[in-house]
């Protein structure tokens, strides 16, 4: 029912005795317009309006046929999504992180002397990347909003990828910086695009650990980039210019091959999967609606920007996103440096020993998935940020090389902390407007982060850089504390939510027909609960 005869009316007076007993139904002929079809209060006592202005998947549901699936069904399916889009994703979240520790490797093969770099400006290479990141995030989330999510994340792998082979071609410092600042603009798209991908095509219990496979290919880039800066570095006599040169050529130009493929083969939302049966896109709608959240909304809602800048959860994972990444951002670009410089290992040594970092970070992240997998999110988060805490104690307060080398090397496993706030962003933000804000929050606050990482390593300190290390063990510290905070809250909210119930608001939503795909955010669906 659509027409204003249809609304519900809040009053307080009548509370609890509207008459419910209606279907209100989306239709091909509402869907898309702002026409209210009806009203709820919500628990915190804000006018909850549902209108035609839903989610992409509204389209699907609004015309499934009496489906069921069964357990054979569904895990069939769920293999099938797994082997179509997995391993490409992990692909190009490997490739974007050896873009980005690149500049590390490049940093012991002549980079730093062909530019002439003295004193910090090697540090400002890796702040100048993220300049660019977080100077574009806000506009790359709005693209990706508006227009076909996987063919704009395509256009702009290609174009990051020529930018990467006109690194070969600089000539100045100052053409370095500005590319890098370019370079940082253009990947600013990965990361959401990746999170919105993953909450698009699987069940939310079944989002974490898909997180976790892409996201430690992180760990897949360290070793495949390492192992071809070793190779060029141990051949750099039989070419006839800098191997540095070679190594940005080679991860450019199989950049750009992953964007083509990329644009070729992932689908901008399950209504438009090539590799689904019409009868399987209707299943998997039916399987992504206990996320309470489907596609996507073309529109950008105001009222959810400002309910996200206001949420304390996502003020806590912004700060959280800086904090926890001032050490990424400081390893990400002087690892291989460390490594030459304070550890004594030659240039080709210390590009091998780089490796073994990023085995750890793709194996050690998935293993202690796998097995704390029946454990809450930040239960593995928490514990995992500990084992980083512990290891950077190691590597900042160790007089013994060994265990300073293994310390190095258990840091790798603070990127399951992150890993671990992409899921909960993923699981427990809801409405579309909100969630792109949320990630675009966080990723900006990961951009300074990154910003801030490279300036702790001072030049003067060099070649043991105490004060950045230092200042991983207090990133570090704080970190862990915010992860408890933060599950303190989901777990209030749910309480809170099971304790005080909503029973005008769950008495409409039952008689409004997929209300799951009306685009409600996490605060207004009285059904939603926060993923510990």
């Amino acid at each position: 029912m659509s027409n204003s005869s249809d609304k519900l009316s809040i009053d307080e007076k009548t509370k609890g005795k509207q008459n419910v007993e209606p279907i209100t139904s989306f239709t091909d002929e509402n869907i898309g317009k702002n026409e209210v079809l009806t009203s709820f209060k919500s628990a915190d006592g804000k006018i909850v309006n549902i209108t035609g202005d839903v989610d992409e998947a509204m389209k699907l549901a609004v015309n499934l046929n009496d489906i069921k699936i069964d357990e054979k069904a569904d895990k069939k399916l769920l293999l099938k999504i797994d082997i179509c889009l997995l391993p490409l994703l992990c692909l190009l979240y490997a490739f974007q992180f050896m873009d980005k520790i690149s500049n590390s490797y490049a940093a012991v093969m002549g980079f730093r002397e062909y530019f002439g770099m003295v004193g910090n400006m090697y540090s400002w290479c890796g702040t100048a990347f993220y300049l660019g990141y977080l100077f574009f995030e806000f506009p790359s989330n709005m693209l990706i909003q508006r227009f076909p999510l996987a063919k704009t994340a395509s256009v702009f792998i290609v174009l990051w990828g020529m930018i990467l082979c006109l690194h070969s071609s600089c000539k100045s410092y100052a053409a370095i910086i500005t590319l890098r600042v370019i370079l940082g603009m253009l990947e600013s798209i990965v990361t959401p695009t990746m999170v919105l991908l993953t909450s698009q095509w699987w069940k939310k219990e079944e989002q974490f650990f898909r997180t976790t496979i892409w996201f430690a290919c992180n760990g897949v880039g360290t070793m495949l980039g390492g192992a071809i800066a070793y190779g060029l570095a141990k051949h750099k006599d039989q070419i006839s210019f800098p191997a540095w040169k070679v190594l940005y050529l080679v991860d450019g130009l199989m950049t750009i091959a992953i964007g083509f493929i990329f644009f070729l083969h992932v689908p901008d939302n399950p209504s438009k999967a090539w590799f689904l049966t019409k009868k399987e896109k209707e299943m998997v709608v039916l399987r992504i609606k206990d996320n309470q959240q489907g596609f996507g909304n073309k529109h950008f809602k105001w009222y959810q920007f400002k309910e996200a800048i206001c949420d304390w959860q996502i003020i806590l994972y912004v700060i959280f996103g800086c904090v926890s990444n001032i050490p990424n951002g400081s390893l990400t670009n002087f690892s291989s440096i460390l490594l030459n410089t304070d550890f004594g290992y030659d240039e080709y040594d210390s590009l091998l020993m780089n490796m073994p970092a990023g085995a750890v970070e793709f194996v050690g992240c998935i293993l202690i998935v796998a097995i704390g997998i029946k454990l809450p999110m930040l239960s593995v988060s928490f514990f995992s940020m500990v084992v980083g805490l512990v290891a950077s104690c190691m590597l900042a307060f160790s007089s013994n090389k060994e265990v300073k080398l293994a310390g190095y090397y258990l840091i790798s496993i603070y990127a399951l902390p992150m890993i671990c706030n992409l899921a909960c962003f993923s699981a427990n933000t809801a409405g579309h407007t909100k969630k792109i804000t949320a990630d675009a929050l966080y990723l900006i606050s990961y951009c300074v982060g990154n910003l801030i990482g490279p300036q702790t390593f001072i030049a003067s300190q060099a070649p043991g850089y105490s004060g950045g290390k230092i200042t991983i063990v207090v990133c570090n510290s704080i970190s862990v504390v915010i992860i408890a905070v933060n599950w303190f809250i989901y777990w209030n909210r749910n309480r809170v939510r099971d304790k005080k119930g909503n029973e005008e608001a769950t008495a409409i939503l039952s008689h409004v027909e997929n209300f799951e795909f009306a685009d409600l955010t996490d605060k207004e669906n009285p059904y939603f609960r926060y993923t510990l």
